[in-house]
């Protein structure tokens, strides 16, 4: 959801022509980003405890490993899917069109992350997809951490890589965010 919120939201500021009046002021394109990316990320942490409680008390989902951990690397992936939303509404037209393309990467996601069909049984080329996508290795972190009681230093290449794609999608959706203004 943090994906099409973001994208749609910024293409809706652009169309009002509120995005333009931001551009006038003295605020460098990395400035605008992360000002657009904070009020989502609290919305992101919102969603992430409300999914934990009722995990927790309707599923018994239990939480083994640090409740701590468990915020930090959601905040990578709160931060990855920001960044990614960023980047679709830079390529998106209209709203419906940057809903579209928040849809086109919401169901890979969800497909060939490991959530709905397990990562070993998945094909080669579809594995391979699924490593550039950030739920796969959020899901594995938190399935890590809530479910073995494993430290974020104990799936270092999982953290790693939500980190990197966090920063490379931040970096592009900026990049692209300054060529536009420009």
């Amino acid at each position: 959801t943090l994906v099409m919120f973001t994208a749609i939201a910024l293409v809706r500021e652009r169309e009002h022509g509120n995005l333009e009046m931001l551009i006038a002021t003295p605020v460098s394109p990395w400035e605008l980003t992360i000002g657009k990316v904070l009020p989502f990320v609290a919305i992101g942490f919102v969603q992430v405890s409300v999914v934990l409680f009722l995990g927790k008390l309707v599923f018994s989902v239990p939480i083994r490993g640090s409740l701590l951990e468990v915020y930090a690397a959601a905040l990578l992936f709160i931060l990855a899917n920001l960044s990614l939303g960023i980047l679709l509404s830079t390529m998106a037209k209209s709203q419906f069109q940057a809903m579209q393309l928040a849809f086109f990467t919401f169901l890979p996601q969800i497909l060939l992350s490991g959530f709905m069909f397990p990562y070993a049984g998945m094909p080669p080329f579809a594995q391979h997809i699924a490593e550039v996508l950030p739920m796969t290795h959020f899901i594995r972190l938190s399935r890590g951490i809530m479910l073995r009681g494993a430290d974020l230093w104990d799936m270092p290449m999982d953290l790693a890589a939500l980190a990197i794609i966090a920063i490379v999608l931040l970096t592009v959706s900026t990049l692209r965010i300054s060529k536009r203004l420009d």
